[in-house]
């Protein structure tokens, strides 16, 4: 059996080199070499990853494992120095070799020694018998320590997972903002070029009659003109040729025109265009977004749950998701969690269940989220569809007696009168009510085949 030293100084012990680290570094995969070993290993496979585990490390210039590396030199300067006592087996007194251990003074002596005034009546003990019986005492007082040392490696590579998913929840996040935006901003596009085309339709429009209108009365113009000019002519003749054609004259001079039109309504309708734009655009816009009640908590989701990019659904995959397994997140039973939670008020949403298992309803902000737990615990009040059959589940079972398949589930939860119930949608056919004064906030709690949050309709109302 190795020595508790042998164990330490294995454990102390570089992968590649095997020998006690030497500024010891740390990869992602919390695994620890010596930070010459690491990039000559790396400059020899031409990639860079861990030479244990073999994954890939980003970071070409990895942290120092300041824990190990204080580690390692308290290891190397505690066996410098039972090396250099190991040399002092001789009495310094006596020249005695040093076979007997003085548990009074906690030194070792020699036979000589044992017999002097300054040991008598001490304990005293072989060499050998003392050493192994203080080691094993250090060993004891070691195991902790190593235990101590794997929880930190265990819960640092959490950490690294954790930060890794943080990066990627964030890039995702913002590339589905990105989108919606985008789909925002083309709808105001689209609305300020239908806009805009009306607009220059209208103006088409009414510049074509204004046009018509000038060239009718030009011609109009032009005619009158034509009359005055030939009547002012004849107006210079003599006295007598005058008069011979004044009957003439005069009757070419009635005006058959009627009064010019004034122009009404020729202008653009600028009222129309431009009055309460931003409030007309955004009624229209209404009726191209949903408003969910409930938002799905991707946080809380077990690993084999998929959800949907807009977080209304979520449905079990046969994929395990790689997420970390964070204190939120339910990691035995496929359950997942509304975003918001609710400790006063009234509140409803429904949810499309389909012909799957499930179970919905409300499950306290304290739930057990880690390892298999009992659903009748008093931690969530539901309903669900198990082996054809219906059930309620609080802190007993009771079965549900429902006269058709059901494939959408009201809940409605009225926090203050302590109320959960349950009903089909349909027709508002009540299905259960659960009666309990709740004491912390009430969560959304689903467990699919496949669900869907339900969109609720959306309108204005102006006061």
């Amino acid at each position: 059996m190795a020595s508790g030293s042998s164990l330490l100084e294995e454990e102390l012990s570089c992968p590649v080199c095997s020998e006690i680290f030497t500024d010891p570094v740390v990869l992602r995969c919390s695994h620890s070499f010596c930070e010459a070993c690491l990039l000559h290993w790396w400059r020899e496979k031409g990639s860079q990853e861990c030479p244990v585990c073999r994954r890939r490390d980003s970071n070409d210039r990895p942290p120092c494992n300041l824990s190990l590396r204080n580690t390692c030199e308290a290891f190397l300067k505690e066996r410098s120095q039972r090396a250099e006592a190991g040399s002092k087996v001789f009495c310094s007194l006596h020249s005695e070799k040093l076979k007997l251990f003085c548990m009074e003074d906690q030194i070792p002596i020699c036979f000589v020694c044992q017999t002097s005034e300054k040991h008598e009546n001490h304990k005293l003990r072989p060499v050998q018998e003392a050493a192994e019986e203080y080691k094993e005492k250090l060993r004891t007082t070691l195991a902790p320590l190593q235990e101590k040392l794997k929880a930190f490696n265990a819960v640092k590579l959490v950490c690294d997972q954790t930060a890794e998913h943080i990066k990627s929840q964030a890039q995702h996040t913002e590339r589905q903002l990105k989108m919606e935006f985008e789909k925002l901003q083309q709808f105001l596009k689209d609305e300020e070029a239908a806009r805009i085309t009306a607009l220059r339709e209208e103006e088409e429009q009414k510049s074509q009659k204004m046009k018509e209108k000038i060239e009718k009365m030009t011609e109009e113009i032009s005619s009158l003109s034509e009359q005055i000019r030939a009547i002012e002519q004849e107006l210079g003749a003599e006295d007598v040729a005058f008069l011979q054609i004044y009957k003439d004259i005069r009757k070419r001079a009635q005006c058959t025109l009627g009064d010019p039109e004034k122009v009404s309504g020729a202008l653009i309708d600028v009222a129309k265009h431009l009055g309460n734009l931003k409030y007309r655009v955004w009624e229209k816009m209404l009726g191209t977004v949903q408003y969910t009640p409930v938002t799905l908590d991707p946080n809380t989701a077990h690993p084999e749950l998929s959800l949907s990019e807009d977080l209304t659904s979520v449905r079990c995959s046969d994929e395990r998701q790689q997420v970390p397994d964070n204190p939120e997140r339910f990691d035995e039973r496929c359950f997942v969690l509304g975003s918001e939670g609710f400790s006063s008020g009234r509140h409803c949403w429904d949810v499309e269940v389909g012909d799957g298992g499930w179970m919905v309803g409300v499950a306290k902000e304290s739930i057990n989220r880690k390892g298999v737990f009992t659903l009748s615990a008093g931690e969530v009040w539901g309903i669900c569809h198990t082996y054809r059959k219906y059930l309620a589940l609080g802190f007993v079972r009771t079965a549900l007696t429902v006269q058709r398949n059901l494939q959408r589930v009201r809940v409605q939860l009225d926090w203050d009168r302590g109320e959960v119930s349950f009903s089909d949608p349909s027709d508002n056919t009540p299905l259960y009510t659960f009666k309990h004064s709740f004491t912390e906030r009430l969560f959304p709690f689903f467990c699919p085949d496949s669900l869907q949050i339900c969109p609720l309709n959306v309108s204005l109302r102006v006061e």
